[in-house]
């Protein structure tokens, strides 16, 4: 019988290991799987590579897990905002790298990952310091720099409802980069509100299937802060 569901964060986060690229769901706050960031903390893998779309906010979650100093490498499209203090001192004082990429292509990235492409081609950045040694190309009268994959060792995503199968809905702005994680990382770690029975989810609603899911966790409290 198929259960990925798992009965404790702990058991969620097992096998993390130091030196992991991880992607971390979430567009700020929303859809940011707090509860699994918090038991990675927990849990003590440092060294860490983590691709998101920011670099945390105030001194929870991703922020919490920078200023645990567990993180070696951010790659995020937004680094900086009005409550990025961790991330802004530690970078400042030369104690985490970071590899600025555009939001599109962050996602395209990630995309193309999850699709086995090689490469892709973006006009993003092209004549701008983020293109420098990259390779580029004319294609029909406009400039393109040449990206490659994102790929993770392990996505920790959080979604609203999953089942024992691994199957995952979303709710409202909690949806955001969490599908295409999932398809990117060798292993997809999921925060849920509950696990419900096979069946109960309405297939037309299922965005990320089960195949791209190896763990899940029903965590109290996830939804109220889900979006």
């Amino acid at each position: 019988m198929i259960n990925k569901s798992v009965a404790s964060l702990e058991e969620a986060v097992d096998g993390i290991f130091d030196g992991a690229t991880i992607m971390i769901g979430g567009f700020g706050t929303a859809g940011q799987p707090t509860h699994l960031i918090d038991a990675l903390i927990e849990q003590g893998a440092c060294d860490l590579t983590i691709i998101n779309n920011n670099a945390g906010n105030g001194e929870v979650g991703l922020a919490a897990l920078l200023k645990a100093g567990r993180v070696r490498k951010m790659v995020c499209s937004f680094p900086r905002q009005v409550d990025s203090q961790i991330f802004d001192d530690l970078y400042r004082r030369g104690k985490v790298e970071l590899e600025l990429v555009p939001q599109g292509n962050l996602a395209a990235r990630i995309q193309a990952a999850g699709s086995g492409l090689g490469a892709v081609f973006t006009p993003t950045g092209f004549g701008t310091p983020l293109a420098d040694g990259k390779e580029t190309r004319e294609i029909d009268g406009r400039q393109y720099v040449l990206e490659y994959p994102l790929k993770a060792d392990f996505a920790l995503i959080k979604a609203y409802e999953g089942d024992r199968w691994g199957n995952l809905v979303y709710r409202k702005a909690a949806r955001n980069f969490g599908p295409i994680m999932a398809t990117a990382a060798t292993v997809t770690i999921a925060e849920v509100s509950r696990v419900v029975p096979l069946g109960e989810l309405d297939p037309e609603n299922i965005v990320t299937p089960g195949i791209f899911v190896q763990r899940l966790v029903a965590v109290e409290n996830s939804l109220a802060q889900s979006a």
